[in-house]
């Protein structure tokens, strides 16, 4: 299956670090191309003579709004690339108060399937997740509870050259450990084994076995050991299992009622769902998620179907990316994540103002900072796990919203579906016209 991935500025293009298992080690990024209903009851009126009244029927119901102008646009374009990368099934959704709000699916729930996908299916949300993680370690630095500076050494000795390491390297992706989900005994298990439950030990086991890629704060590499780290501090700090601090911090707050952080031994998804795709496996996408051109070209006849692994165990990700979330959730929270709502004024200055390009020598390279990435004038994440690529962004100025997700990760030539149809989006919305 393959690695996951993130994101990037309007201005730009999508680069893809390394491979594997998708939420493994590589972060999407992408530079957009900027150039009631009502009835009406009646009854009977009574006079001196009793008459019969006939009541009108039930109003016709209100039509729908028509379209904002730019899905004329949008629409073959999106419905181009869904076939382009053989995906079964997709949604997108647009808010924005300047041109008008926009939804659209497109293609099936299964695999030449008949039955269409849902705005309200639950999907697996992949990295997204960590913008969970994140926002809890934040809130419990609020609440005086931890520190961005302490050393990982005070929560977890265990950790190689840990006194070095800060919380805040585990958050922005500098502390240098080496991401477990890069490793050939992972994706070589979860290919043997789809259904073996993990638990955070055991890939940090992995993950802090293996020698780091940098010392502390010297360069940037996406590591999924950094999150789910993170995720016992949280556990560590506050006694409580992450899944609670999920639930009262974040999902209760929000009115998240079909966003869930499911149990380790949990592999299925909520009703209703689509089922999730993919054409390689883990071991053969570890170097690149592009697949030989034979393949490519079989899935784009329709003559090599994808594997479903809808139901294969996501307990490799933990608090890097376990999460399941829907169309609507996920908007509601990555607006109230870009809008400030989850944390205090300072520490979301301070969050936003931590998202820095990667590469420092290039201002235009992938941005990202406490757990969040920017995406042009969009704060928010992406997410991918074996069979769902999502993608969630929110512009705290212009006050614009662009969440995607697709049932196939990642796409055959190696893209990342959501994200390919969330670039055509804000190419659109941030075009020279707009």
């Amino acid at each position: 299956m393959y690695r996951l991935p993130a994101d990037a500025h309007a201005a730009a293009v999508p680069d893809r670090p390394p491979q594997g298992c998708f939420d493994k080690g590589g972060f999407v990024v992408f530079r957009p191309r900027l150039p009631r209903r009502w009835s009406v009851r009646a009854g009977a009126l009574a006079v001196a003579v009793t008459i019969a009244a006939c009541a009108p029927g039930p109003a016709a119901p209100p039509a729908p709004p028509a379209p904002p102008d730019y899905a004329a646009t949008l629409r073959p374009q999106l419905e181009q690339l869904v076939r382009d990368m053989s995906v079964t099934g997709a949604v997108v959704l647009v808010r924005t108060p300047d041109r008008g709000d926009w939804l659209t699916t497109i293609g099936t729930r299964a695999y030449r399937g008949d039955v269409p996908v849902q705005p309200g299916d639950h999907v697996r949300i992949g990295s997204n997740t960590k913008t969970w993680t994140g926002t809890v370690v934040l809130q419990l630095v609020g609440e005086g509870k931890l520190r961005l500076d302490d050393p990982v050494s005070r929560y977890r000795p265990d950790v190689p050259n840990g006194a070095n390491i800060t919380v805040e390297q585990l958050l922005n992706m500098r502390s240098g450990l080496y991401n477990y989900s890069e490793s050939l005994e992972l994706n070589q298990s979860l290919d043997d084994d789809p259904a073996r439950v993990f638990t955070p030990e055991e890939l940090l086991a992995i993950g802090l076995s293996r020698p780091p890629y940098f010392p502390p704060g010297q360069g940037f590499h996406y590591s999924n050991t950094n999150t789910v780290l993170l995720g016992t501090i949280i556990e560590k700090v506050t006694g409580r299992p992450v899944a609670e601090e999920f639930q009262t911090r974040i999902f209760d707050p929000l009115g998240l009622a079909q966003t869930s952080f499911p149990a380790q031994t949990t592999n299925t998804l909520p009703d209703p769902h689509p089922q999730g795709y993919t054409f390689g496996s883990n071991v053969e996408t570890i170097d690149s998620l592009v697949l030989p051109p034979e393949v490519q070209a079989a899935a784009r006849a329709g003559t090599l179907a994808p594997m479903d692994v809808t139901d294969d165990s996501p307990s490799w990700t933990w608090t890097a990316g376990a999460g399941i979330s829907t169309l609507d959730d996920l908007a509601t929270f990555v607006e109230a994540l870009g809008g400030g709502r989850l944390l205090s004024t300072e520490l979301q200055r301070q969050r936003l103002d931590s998202v820095r390009p990667i590469d420092p020598g290039d201002a235009q390279s992938a941005s990202y900072g406490l757990a969040l990435a920017r995406f042009g004038s969009l704060y928010g994440h992406t997410g991918e796990l074996p069979g769902f690529n999502s993608f969630m962004g929110y512009d705290p100025e212009r006050r614009i919203t662009v969440v995607t997700w697709a049932s196939l990760a990642p796409a055959p030539d190696g893209r990342a579906p959501a994200v390919e149809l969330a670039k055509a989006v804000i190419a659109e919305l941030y075009s020279g016209g707009s």
